[in-house]
């Protein structure tokens, strides 16, 4: 029987242990003011507290990863026992899920990201519970469908980062030689985690700045674009790419290798 829990353990730390990887990326993407001047410095500055929507954050990224790597293993499985391809079983399961949990945590995706440094919605900072503060704050002036603004990008971004994930994880599990020994498996899951997550994080680095722009004008994607072309050029591509690699990446790798060792401690604890 399927075991969802090694999964939802994984994500579950994961996210808790990349939270200000991710707080760093969203600030350097959207642009938002830092007073350090240094790259390191910025970044230093970027990832600490406070640390404002962090539980729905957290709680977010560990259901989404959770559901997308375990859905998509579950799903490679039955599709290939019904006959179908490697190509279709390991990338249609993540690419039906992502999307659907794209559109699922876009609320809080937006309002969290708002969060941590938009000027709109400063007043959010001393309410209890800030998310939904923002979430409000945006249906009582922008209407309901502000919500989900820039949902489109977010899946044009997440799915193919969480597809190239998953088949990347699964070409390695099958490329690289089985393992006995407990320093073998270590290295292992570390090989192929750091590969499955790192691609997709770097080509959709774009696609992560055009989305936290989008939330901050409010703008369309065409407007958008305009505008970034306009004021920083072909500079934009590039902006907060490297925090973006480490927290994007970081979280699907953790996801990925804490996943192989819960799953096998609790094999071996039941055997």
């Amino acid at each position: 029987m399927a075991d969802p829990m090694p999964y939802f353990a994984a994500a579950a730390v994961s996210s808790v242990m990349t939270f200000p990887l991710w707080k760093a990326a969203a600030i350097g993407q959207s642009g938002y003011a830092l007073k350090a001047k240094s790259v390191l410095g910025r970044l230093w500055e970027a990832a600490m507290p406070p640390y404002r929507g962090g539980l729905v954050v957290v709680s977010g990224r560990a259901w989404a990863q959770a559901a997308i790597f375990f859905g998509s293993d579950e799903g490679s499985r039955w599709l290939r026992r019904q006959g179908w391809n490697t190509a279709v079983s390991s990338s249609l399961p993540p690419l039906v899920i992502s999307a659907n949990v794209q559109i699922a945590n876009q609320p809080f995706v937006r309002s969290s990201i708002m969060l941590q440094g938009d000027p709109q919605v400063s007043f959010a900072q001393r309410s209890s519970s800030p998310t939904i503060a923002v979430i409000r704050h945006l249906w009582k002036t922008e209407g309901a469908r502000s919500l989900w603004l820039g949902t489109g990008v977010g899946i044009v971004r997440t799915v193919p980062k969480y597809v190239t994930a998953v088949v990347a994880k699964d070409f390695m599990e099958d490329f690289l030689p089985s393992a006995h020994a407990g320093s073998s498996t270590i290295l292992r899951s570390a090989m192929k985690s750091v590969a499955a997550s790192m691609v997709g994080a770097v080509l959709t680095n774009p696609l992560d700045v055009l989305q936290n722009e989008m939330y901050k004008s409010g703008q369309g994607v065409l407007p958008t674009l305009q505008r970034l072309r306009l004021a920083e050029g072909r500079q934009w591509l590039l902006r907060g790419c490297g925090s973006n690699a480490f927290a994007s990446a970081m979280p699907m790798a953790l996801t990925i290798f804490l996943t192989d060792a819960f799953t096998q401690w609790r094999h071996n604890a039941v055997v």
